[in-house]
This record gives structure tokens, sequence and C-alpha cells, in this order.
């Protein structure tokens, strides 16, 4: 496989699994729902550092040694499943504020900071058990060992840009007007919904 086939190749593998919905779909989608645009970039770019950390332990085949240890795999499950029922807890059981739609942005309402932000999109993303399995998988079937440095660079930039561009677009997305009065009728049901279903996530990540 040349170096550009390599390169499309797992640009297109990753595109689809950071489209498809999981732990850090859910996360982005509430928090941009609940705490708007800027919330919304910040726990996006989180997820995007998150991608940093498989990358490394993948390269330096730490990865490998999770997924062939029962123990070391487990504990980055329970560890995920934790934080994911943390979340879930919190956003189930969150009391909303009432929101005017003719005050300002509710991305200049929030009262959630930047860094708190990025670390749930971050901490959601690393303890992923999924994630583990996933970037395990790219760099023993797709991307080999002696793949050239420069290569494995590129490969590096373009799985970290292509995570946080996604979610920063999907954060864009879901906050346009017509969208956030929709939420802003139903936001404490919609934080039950996403509660639940970040509860569902973590018991399918558990008996999965």
């Amino acid at each position: 496989m040349g170096n550009i086939e390599l390169i499309g190749s797992v640009a297109l593998i990753h595109l689809v699994a950071v489209i498809s919905p999981g732990p850090d779909f859910l996360v982005m989608v509430r928090n941009s729902l609940s705490f708007g645009r800027r919330v919304g970039f910040w726990t996006a770019i989180g997820i995007g550092c998150g991608i940093m950390i498989h990358i490394f332990y993948s390269f330096i085949g730490l990865g490998l040694l999770i997924s062939q240890s029962e123990i070391l795999y487990n504990i980055v499950k329970y560890l995920g499943t934790a934080y994911l029922i943390y979340l879930g807890y919190g956003a189930f059981f969150s009391v909303s504020k009432p929101l005017e739609l003719e005050q300002q942005p509710i991305s200049e309402n929030s009262n959630l900071s930047s860094a708190k932000a990025f670390q749930i999109g971050f901490l959601t993303n690393v303890l992923n058990p999924k994630a583990t399995l996933f970037f395990l998988s790219l760099f023993t079937m797709v991307i080999k060992p002696d793949v050239d440095r420069f290569i494995f660079g590129i490969i590096s930039v373009i799985l970290v840009v292509d995570t946080m561009l996604w979610f920063i677009l999907l954060s864009y997305l879901i906050t346009y007007k017509n969208i956030r009065i929709i939420f802003v009728k139903r936001q404490n049901a919609f934080n039950k919904i996403f509660g639940v279903l970040l509860l569902l996530m973590a018991i399918k990540i558990i008996f999965g």
C-alpha cells in the first residue's frame, strides 16, 4: 500500500468511526445544546486531544498490552463505564433554568467553564474502551510498524484534526436557532434522555 493510499484509507476509516454515534457524540450534543457553542468547541478540542493519547499508547505498543491483558483492559473498561455513569447521572438529575430566546446567545450564558468542557471531552474519549480497541485494530491491521515516521506524523495530525473539526461542526449545526428553540422548550426532558442514553451506553460497554 502506497503512502497516499494509506493516508486516505486511515482518514476514511477514522471518519466513519468518528461520525458513528457513541459516548463522544452524546456528550458533545448534550454540552452544545445545554451550554452553547463555546462549550461545544472546547468539548471538541478535548475529544481531539484524547485521540492523541490513543495514538501515543498505540505507537509505543501499550494498546496491544492492554488488549492482551484482561486485568488492564477491565480497568480501562470500568473506569470508562464509571465516568459515563457519572455523566449520565448528572444529566438526568440536572435542574435547568428557564432560558429566554430573546436573551443573549446561550453560549454567553454558560455556567460551564472552557476548562471543564475540555476535561469532559478529553476524559470521555480517553476512557472509552471501544476507542482503545479501534486504535489497536487500526495500528495493527492498517498502519504497520515499519511505516515512515513522517507519514505516521501526517496520519496522526489528520486523526486529531478530523476529530476536532467534525465535533466543532456538529456543535455549530445543532445550536442553530430553530434547533435551540426546540431544546429550550423541552430542556429538562432532553437532559433526562441524554442521561438515560449515557447510562445505557455504560451498560452496553460492561456487558458488550
